[in-house]
């Protein structure tokens, strides 16, 4: 444990845990919330949950999540959510520049926010503005990207999946579907969640696995990039990709390629779940990121208003991974139309 945090006692006996139930303690009545575009707030969200009548206090979220994104979109509906029910300006930013989402960490401080929830995708570039936070004062949690470091920076909690555990699945799973070459595109070189999820799929897998470093801030050229891996390696009988979007476009470079190899992914969203309806697309490894973005949010309300730490302070709160597929979609369909799976 970070010797520097202010925050969580220096030794507790805890259990694992997998999951938070909301504070129905604390007494709830009306409030608003708010929540920021890049650098700024913006209107209430709506909540169907009670709403608390506890002190207003400020929540900054910063995120390394590219622009047009949908699976952030999912993870900040939730976060406004918790925002709306606990009386919580949420100021959100982003940016998948490390070094410019330290900035966006430092000027959380320079607000004197009551907490801050950060995702760690490039640790390294985090951790001394992370350490500034923390001797200022202001409470942490991680979510999303970071589980192999949230300890190590001080943060009181962590909200996500185990991306190695979760591509070793992946991996597993593969092994019972006959393919032999599988192609796993990562979409942004250096990040700590994407480059785990491919070194799990490879793991596990038992035949060849190959990596694919794509632009994703340029789906164009995703998707003439894996069309032209595949046009030059006709084994390849899988793809897998760490994102949505990713894997509809994939499904374009197939047909461009004239390829029969299938296509799995990593998270979901509303077009994506059509894709598994009709076939095209085989399952969907889900994180919950609504719920990540939720319990982000909710947690640093819990500690500031009645001293908790979820998961003990000491283990992360796991929110995946779990496969869709075409056994049990249509019971996701529904959520996923509201743009909250």
């Amino acid at each position: 444990m970070n010797s520097t945090s202010a925050h969580r006692p220096r030794s507790r006996r805890v259990l694992p845990v997998v999951a938070v139930a909301t504070a129905t303690a604390l007494t709830l009545a009306g409030c608003s919330s708010g929540s920021g575009g890049k650098k700024s707030a913006e209107s209430a969200a709506d909540a169907s949950a009670g709403k608390a009548s506890t002190p207003r206090m400020t929540i900054a979220m910063v995120t390394h999540a590219p622009s047009g994104d949908t699976f952030w979109d999912t993870i900040r509906k939730g976060a406004q959510a918790a925002a709306a029910k606990d009386n919580v300006e949420l100021i959100y930013s982003n940016d998948e520049n490390a070094g410019n989402q330290a900035n966006l960490v430092q000027n959380a401080i320079d607000q004197k926010v009551d907490g801050i929830a950060v995702t760690l995708a490039k640790p390294d570039a985090l951790k001394a503005v992370v350490a500034k936070a923390e001797q200022a004062g202001i409470p942490v949690v991680g979510f999303n990207a970071g589980l192999s470091e949230w300890q190590k920076q001080g943060l009181l909690s962590f909200f996500g999946q185990d991306e190695s555990v979760s591509g070793q699945a992946l991996g597993t799973k593969l092994n019972s579907t006959g393919v032999k070459h599988t192609l796993c595109v990562i979409q942004a070189q250096g990040d700590v969640n994407l480059e785990q999820r491919c070194a799990g799929v490879k793991k596990t897998f038992s035949g060849k696995t190959d990596i694919l470093y794509v632009n994703g801030t340029d789906m164009p050229s995703v998707k003439s990039t894996i069309t032209a891996k595949l046009t030059q390696d006709k084994s390849i009988d899988e793809i897998v990709t760490l994102g949505a979007p990713f894997a509809l476009t994939a499904v374009q470079s197939l047909s461009d390629a004239g390829s029969k190899a299938k296509v799995a992914t990593f998270d979901l969203n509303a077009n994506l779940i059509t894709a598994i309806e009709k076939g095209t697309i085989q399952f969907a490894v889900d994180q919950q990121p609504y719920l990540q973005g939720y319990l982000a949010v909710d947690s640093l309300w819990l500690y500031k208003m009645n001293g908790n730490y979820s998961g003990g302070g000491e283990q992360p709160v796991l929110t995946g991974p779990a496969f869709v597929d075409k056994a049990n979609v249509d019971a996701v369909a529904k959520f996923a139309a509201k743009g909250t799976r």
